[in-house]
């Protein structure tokens, strides 16, 4: 496995950059067997996250990015390995409510509002390791990403963009220490997409939360990340970590950066090589 820092210095391979770690992954395999089939979607997957870091999880489809988010959010064993959160079982974290989870499809209430909608879960989840936002904080989460005029919307009466910003509003508005996020801007348009990459940034600055965001996207994961994890097809293992060595806040004129071009360039020859290892 590659570690390619932004600054000089040694690197542990996988290991978060500073401060004690919010995920750690030691040595993760994961075997799925079906109809007398082996598939092997992980193996030997070493990787730190630190708290309030964004990583991005980069790879083509099949080499185990989702897998390795589940097993993260303890919604999937690993077969050998261990992974802690927050030094707890991710079992244990996830009974403790340490997680929110934003999915491909934004999956809300179709009977509830807008503003229903992003208090549905943190009424669930009261009692847990988050602290939900107060109304006043979710008002301007709303604002953030310009749903203030819908809240009293149903979903059914939004577009697709629409109910993407409200699915990233309700998790960050949980207060979960920890988000996952599994490719929560595939289904939608190119412009639309990036658009929610910028809003996404805005979220997160303004609450600190830890983000495992997995994408196919180079480009996205370049401005979105602290670090980008590149993962080669299975069995799916760790080959690259790069640092992205862009200023925060992220800005739409950093894509034209000859240093956000370089690190495109740079893991797009990793996904390349990736496939001859």
């Amino acid at each position: 496995m590659t570690v390619r820092e932004a600054a000089t210095g040694g690197a542990v391979a996988g290991a978060a950059p500073s401060g004690s770690a919010s995920v750690g992954v030691r040595g993760v395999g994961k075997v799925f067997r079906r109809r007398g089939q082996r598939t092997v979607a992980l193996r030997d997957v070493h990787l730190d996250i630190a708290h309030g870091e964004f990583v991005s999880l980069l790879g083509p489809s099949g080499c185990g990015k989702s897998t390795l988010l589940r097993v993260i959010g303890g919604l999937v064993d690993c077969d050998v390995g261990s992974v802690t959160v927050g030094g707890r079982a991710p079992s244990e974290a996830r009974a403790q409510k340490r997680f929110g989870l934003v999915p491909q499809a934004p999956a809300l209430v179709p009977w509830r509002t807008v503003e229903g909608n992003v208090r549905f879960l943190s009424d669930l989840h009261r009692g847990g390791a988050g602290t939900p936002r107060t109304p006043a904080e979710v008002d301007e989460l709303l604002e953030a990403v310009g749903l203030s005029s819908f809240r009293r919307a149903m979903p059914h009466e939004l577009s697709g963009g629409m109910q993407q910003r409200v699915s990233l509003v309700r998790a960050f508005a949980l207060g979960a220490p920890i988000l996952l996020m599994d490719e929560p801007f595939a289904a939608l348009d190119e412009i639309t997409r990036a658009d929610m990459r910028y809003l996404l940034l805005d979220l997160w600055r303004r609450t600190g939360a830890t983000v495992v965001f997995v994408t196919h996207s180079v480009s996205e994961a370049v401005i979105l990340s602290d670090r980008v994890v590149v993962m080669a097809p299975r069995p799916g293992r760790v080959v690259t970590i790069e640092q992205i060595a862009l200023p925060r806040p992220r800005l739409p004129e950093m894509e034209d950066d000859p240093a956000f071009h370089d690190h495109v360039r740079r893991l797009r020859a990793d996904l390349r090589d990736s496939h001859q290892r």
